[in-house]
């Protein structure tokens, strides 16, 4: 009972104290866990409090290229592309590792993330856990490697045609802030189980969870030397390394659309396969037979986290008839939404990231009240927090309301907890405004005919559509985007798939008679 009570009544100044002093601060480089070769470090700052929580090895550019070099031989050289049993154990051995320090990895996710502690029991922490590494390593043995076409051949000769599936080689792993630990699992569990060797590299506001995981890889795990390397830096310069040299085979990023079109143009020279789950726009349709109480609860949804979701429904597309009533309705729910320090389990809506992020929200919201938007509740900092968070990066959840769907407010991912509520007069009209976006990540749509739902949701041009609350998500499941929302899929068959190439292989057979 002391522990459940002390869980409910820390705050985040010492959960920030309890992730710095379990967290690795090292770098895992070709199987050893070393500081930077300059002793460089750069600070992890808690988005809760803006305090620091502590420091980690800031990479240079002889440390990334020596961690892109241990991924190079440990593909080439070694048999870790061809030992699927290795590879089945090594992750199976991780798996074991990360669930025996769950606790720790919830302690640095509320910490460096600014994640509310209760997003860690589901789609933050728990979820991928269960999943992620599982789900591919079942594949190294179920997945068809190989299969034989019948026939081919002219003038009388006969083949066999064998097509195989091969690991592309080295792969770059970027991952994001916001669900940092998900994306992670969620991109080395395919990329090894595939028989790929990895350079991660984490984003700088949340290094710790992934130096947590290059140590237990060290000290707990079968994996080569080189097959996995973390490699943290606050470098633009460093991380472009990624990109541009021609030892790395295929980038794998998850984050914003501006820097997935950055990452396109450096790869081009050397032409690397490039998987990109980049930003959306998400809309969520409430058509005129919806329950008001369900749209009601699906809208909160975009405080989850503080809106920092890519695919979240951050714009409401409501049919006419309900358009006030539901306005009215929403405006009150954001109003009265918790905001406040992610360590305590009540808590919705915690900080962004950043104070830049902050800013960008903000900015984003005045320019919509300059742009014409109609402010029904937010728009600012949350007033009265208490003192240890007022240096925090927080933002009150807000509704606008926009008649005109072409508004900068209305089609610009804002990742922040911003909701834009705009009406329409029927069907057609909500699947023309929904596909109406330079985005098509997710999207939900709300009846109460399932067969009428999914009818709209077959017409919408985005990756993945929850209908009546539907849930897409999992580790089986491909999610990825339509149109500037990226290219590929991460999870599933599919995800799988992104890490391999494919090669056909002809052999001559006797001439018949």
């Amino acid at each position: 009972m002391s522990d459940v009570v002390e869980e409910r009544t820390a705050l985040s100044p010492e959960w920030g104290r309890r992730a710095a002093a379990q967290a690795e601060f090292r770098m895992l480089i070709d199987g050893q866990l070393t500081e930077s070769s300059s002793g460089a470090t750069f600070d992890n700052s808690s988005p809760a409090t803006g305090l620091v929580l502590g420091t980690t090895a800031a990479a240079g550019e002889p440390d990334m290229r020596r961690a892109i070099d241990a991924a190079r031989r440990a593909f080439d050289d070694t048999t870790w592309s061809t030992d699927s049993a290795l590879r089945r154990r090594c992750l199976e051995q991780l798996q074991r590792a990360l669930e025996s320090e769950l606790e720790q990895l919830r302690t640095e996710l509320v910490a460096e993330v600014g994640c509310p502690v209760l997003t860690t029991h589901n789609a933050q922490l728990e979820w991928p856990l269960a999943q992620a590494l599982r789900y591919p390593a079942g594949l190294i043995d179920d997945f068809a490697w190989e299969r034989v076409l019948d026939g081919g051949g002219l003038f009388g000769e006969r083949n066999k045609r064998t097509v195989v599936q091969e690991p592309v080689g080295v792969v770059a792993a970027i991952c994001p802030s916001n669900f940092p630990l998900e994306v992670i699992l969620n991109k080395l569990g395919p990329a090894l189980a595939a028989g790929n060797t990895v350079v991660l590299k984490p984003d700088p506001h949340t290094p710790w969870n992934a130096t947590r995981l290059g140590r237990l890889i060290a000290e707990r795990t079968d994996f080569p030397p080189g097959v996995v390397n973390v490699v943290t830096t606050p470098s633009n310069a460093v991380a472009e390394l990624l990109a541009t040299d021609p030892r790395v085979d295929l980038i794998s990023f998850t984050g914003s659309t501006a820097v997935g079109r950055a990452l396109l143009r450096h790869g081009a020279g050397t032409m690397k396969r490039t998987f990109l789950e980049l930003g959306g726009k998400s809309a969520l349709i409430v058509l005129d037979d919806a329950k008001p109480e369900h749209a009601l609860r699906s809208a909160i949804g975009v405080c989850v986290h503080a809106g920092q979701a890519c695919a979240a429904t951050s714009r409401m597309l409501v049919h006419r008839s309900m358009f006030d009533d539901l306005v009215t309705a929403v405006g009150a729910a954001f109003a009265a939404v918790p905001v406040g320090d992610p360590a305590l389990p009540e808590t919705l809506v915690g900080p962004v990231i950043s104070a830049s992020a902050r800013t960008r929200v903000l900015d984003a919201c005045a320019q919509a009240v300059r742009d014409g938007a109609r402010l029904v509740t937010g728009g600012g900092r949350p007033a009265d927090l208490p003192a240890h968070l007022a240096d925090g990066h927080f933002v009150e959840p807000t509704v606008f309301v926009a008649e005109d769907p072409g508004t900068a407010i209305a089609q610009d991912e804002i990742f922040g907890p911003v909701l834009v509520m705009i009406p329409f007069d029927d069907d057609d009209e909500a699947v023309r405004i929904a596909n109406d976006s330079a985005f098509g990540l997710a999207g939900a749509v709300l009846s109460r005919s399932d067969d009428r739902g999914m009818g709209i949701a077959r017409r919408l041009r985005t990756g993945a559509v929850g209908v009546n609350g539907g849930m897409f998500y999992g580790a089986d499941a491909p999610f990825g985007g339509y149109k500037n929302s990226g290219i590929g899929r991460q999870c599933g068959i599919e995800g799988f798939q992104q890490y391999l190439e494919t090669k056909t292989i002809g052999s001559r057979l006797p001439r018949q008679s």
